[in-house]
């Protein structure tokens, strides 16, 4: 799975993209979010503020948590984006 970070989701991280092998219980984005949170440091302090995150799959925004996940899948983590 191909995971991209953006704005300050990516300044906090410390890393713009990775490539990662999610255990077999992640299955959707709540899923994924709840894995990366438990690896620990900087993902537990990011993930913490899940309310202010959004999630797209595939270039697709997911509103759902319950959106599902798979390993070939791109998974994108960005923060709300107004427009003007």
């Amino acid at each position: 799975m191909k995971l991209l970070y953006f704005a300050w989701v990516r300044e906090r991280l410390g890393v713009a993209e990775e490539e990662v092998a999610p255990p077999a219980a992640v299955v959707d984005v709540a899923s994924l979010l709840h894995w990366l949170a438990g690896r620990g440091g900087a993902y537990a302090a990011v993930l913490g503020e899940r309310e202010r995150l959004c999630v797209a799959v595939n270039q697709v925004h997911a509103r759902d948590p319950a959106t599902p996940v798979g390993a070939d899948d791109e998974v994108a983590l960005f923060p709300p984006v107004t427009g003007g």
